[in-house]
């Protein structure tokens, strides 16, 4: 934390920025350990050349200040309209200079008064730079990264066992999310338990979105599933992600589920230190096209890994989409997961995915998922 901070301040320094005004959940939990539960109320951390502060309201009563344990905090009640923008005010409003927030998470409304706490000051955003040095991860978060993918496998073996014909999915889903949970209190025993969450999609309907919700479909012989595994430490987020059939596969489906494996394979292949992001989709894309499968591709290739989960922290600048051109370093952790979906009343019908996540060193790659893919591990027999 405090490389992050010192890091944080070098940047200030070069860029003429006295004061700091973080409002998202990513950057107030990678500069503070401090993880805040909205319910409609603003947080923030103001960083200054000699100051570190949370600000929280009431209602969270000590808990901030005890989890960000290197932070000053203010508490803020919500007996007068806009405290939270005096507590900006009393925090860098004493600083002279040009002052930054996250342009990406300011409303247009906050954005107003946050001009009126901090007057005639020069406002810039700091949201693109502060998310470049996050993509790089220190030893220490990628050994927690490394330890949340362990429990993700945890999580996928939890899938393999509950999966049955006639389980619902959700009683699937939540078995997993218990095994994950008690690997966590294992593993990390001072942990909040907050946000860890599992997906099990089953049948071609289900399967078709990446992100479907769980239901109660009962799971049927010959079902194609997928499976989604997230376990979430001190903010940190890694994920398991399997397509998986019941009993039998199908003969197209079978076929299908092959290229898409060959697909992953070669992608973990061109993770390496001086490729372009946008480089490995393009060359994927030719595998696909060569199948005449490319229209069905449905998302991009792997996206970073670290301060994130499905409501904060997406780092838009470690993505393997063509329009991406951050160039990979030693140190990124970057997911492969390649999907196809089938249009429903098509022959092999429905969604194929499978996700590892990545560490890029100086020779290549690092992979840190263990748990196995394809249809040598993954019909499952009951």
């Amino acid at each position: 934390m405090d490389n992050r901070l010192a890091t944080l301040r070098d940047y200030m320094q070069t860029n003429g920025v006295e004061g700091v005004l973080f409002t998202s959940y990513h950057n107030i939990n990678y500069y503070s350990d401090f993880l805040y539960l909205s319910m409609g109320r603003p947080y923030g951390l103001a960083v200054t050349m000699d100051k570190v502060t949370t600000i929280s309201a009431l209602v969270d009563w000590g808990h901030p200040w005890r989890r960000a344990h290197i932070c000053d905090n203010v508490v803020y009640t919500d007996w007068h309209k806009d405290n939270f923008w005096r507590a900006v005010a009393q925090e860098l409003a004493p600083s002279r200079g040009k002052v930054a927030c996250e342009f990406d998470t300011m409303s247009i409304d906050n954005m107003n008064k946050f001009k009126l706490a901090v007057p005639d000051r020069d406002i810039v955003d700091i949201a693109e730079p502060i998310m470049m040095k996050r993509i790089k991860k220190s030893d220490e978060e990628i050994a927690l990264i490394k330890s949340i993918a362990a429990i993700s496998d945890v999580g996928g073996a939890a899938i393999v066992e509950a999966m049955d014909e006639g389980v619902p999915e959700y009683v699937v889903r939540d078995y997993a999310i218990d095994k994950m949970n008690d690997e966590i209190a294992r593993k990390h025993p001072n942990s909040e338990f907050r946000d860890t969450w599992a997906w099990w999609q089953t049948g071609p309907v289900n399967t078709d979105g990446a992100h479907n919700p769980v239901t109660t479909r009962r799971l049927q012989k010959g079902d194609i599933c997928i499976m989604n595994l997230f376990p979430i430490v001190s903010g940190y987020y890694a994920a398991l992600e399997r397509t998986a059939f019941l009993d039998h596969v199908p003969d197209e489906h079978l076929r299908l589920w092959n290229i898409n494996c060959e697909i992953h394979r070669k992608g973990i292949q061109l993770i390496k230190a001086g490729v372009k992001c946008q480089d490995i989709a393009l060359e994927l894309n030719e595998i696909f096209a060569k199948y005449n499968l490319l229209e069905t591709r449905s998302f991009g290739y792997g996206h970073s890994i670290g301060t994130l989960t499905h409501y904060y922290g997406r780092e838009a600048a470690l993505e393997l989409r063509e329009d991406v051109e951050t160039v990979l370093e030693p140190n990124m952790c970057i997911t492969m997961e390649p999907m196809i979906v089938m249009p429903i009343g098509q022959p092999g019908e429905g969604g194929y995915r499978e996700h590892n996540i990545h560490i890029v060193t100086e020779t290549g790659n690092e992979d840190i998922t263990g748990f196995p893919f394809g249809p040598e591990h993954l019909v499952v027999k009951k």
